[in-house]
């Protein structure tokens, strides 16, 4: 499946926004406007020959000359931040996606922003928007230390810094964020939106949902694919439709790879749900959906599913291919 025409654009300038977190700012390699994006949306960025992985826009969304990420350099990732903050120079040309956007922000008298670490990345995004339009809203940002909160002097500059307050871990209690307190009174009138590491992600989410916190008013951006307890997976088979090959997927390896095993190779990027490359049609089964790609109302279709991460509920799972 194609992941769509791809742009070519040049790295214009780099920073050092905190302890190991660098921005990068991209242009277009011709001088043209850049595609538009709404506040919450990622770019799928090609880093090198079979390494694609996908950053949010941290810019405001008003803004066609330029995209701007930000980068948490991360020895325990699976080599994409390395990467970049290794190689990644001013002057380098890259080739990335069109803004795609899984994380947009809902019309609501109140918003409420909570981000952790580097998840700040999409949320400056929605807090540039929010503030340019006059709505009310609030960010709680936590970081480990004031060394490792990116973006502050930007922050700082902006017309939206008396909406934010700052959490560490390195502080007192006094500063540290207390959800409890801060979600006690839910309205129907406040969206909340999280973006972090999966422990912050969660513990957000739990919180919110028992203080009351309607799902329909929480969203949520995992860095990657959501956490998954993977202990009691099975093996199950793939039918090719065209074929009527039938290949077993045995517990703990994933249908991009026995497929590939066999020889059948399905275009792939992010490798954990997160983009859709290789959305694949189910014709007949019960996918597992285990991405972060599809909508609730496409997984209840189940005639599409993601195999670099979803498995099945049903015992085959057959596949337009």
């Amino acid at each position: 499946m194609s992941a769509g025409p791809l742009l070519q654009v040049r790295v214009e300038g780099r920073s050092s926004e905190a302890e190991d977190i660098a921005g990068f700012t991209l242009v277009s390699v011709d001088g043209a406007a850049l595609p538009p994006f709404t506040a919450g949306a990622h770019i799928d960025v090609h880093i090198r020959p079979g390494l694609i992985r996908q950053y949010s826009l941290c810019n405001a969304p008003h803004e066609t000359h330029r995209y701007q990420i930000g980068v948490l350099r991360d020895p325990n990732s699976r080599g994409g931040s390395l990467a970049v903050h290794d190689s990644l120079q001013v002057g380098a040309l890259l080739h990335i996606s069109a803004p795609k956007n899984h994380f947009a922000l809902t019309p609501a008298k109140r918003t409420l922003l909570l981000a952790g670490g580097i998840g700040v990345t999409p949320l400056l995004s929605m807090a540039e928007q929010l503030a340019s339009s006059g709505a009310e809203f609030a960010m709680h940002y936590c970081a480990r230390s004031p060394q490792r909160t990116a973006f502050r002097e930007r922050i700082a500059a902006s017309a939206f810094a008396d909406c934010v307050s700052y959490h560490f871990d390195s502080g007192d209690d006094a500063q540290k964020l207390n959800l409890p307190q801060l979600l006690a009174a839910p309205d129907a009138h406040t969206h909340l939106y999280v973006c972090g590491p999966g422990g912050f992600i969660d513990h957000v989410m739990q919180t919110a949902k028992q203080c009351g916190w309607p799902a329909a008013q929480l969203h949520l951006e995992y860095f990657g694919g959501a956490p998954l307890a993977t202990d009691g997976d099975q093996a199950f088979d793939v039918k090719l439709a065209s074929s009527g090959k039938v290949i077993c997927i045995p517990a703990g390896v994933t249908v991009i790879k026995a497929l590939a095993e066999h020889g059948i190779d399905i275009q792939v990027a992010c490798e954990q749900g997160v983009c859709g490359t290789c959305l694949t049609r189910v014709i007949d089964g019960e996918p597992d959906h285990r991405d972060v790609y599809l909508t609730d109302d496409e997984r209840a279709a189940n005639d599409m599913f993601t195999p670099c991460c979803s498995r099945a509920k049903s015992a085959v799972l057959v596949l337009d291919l």
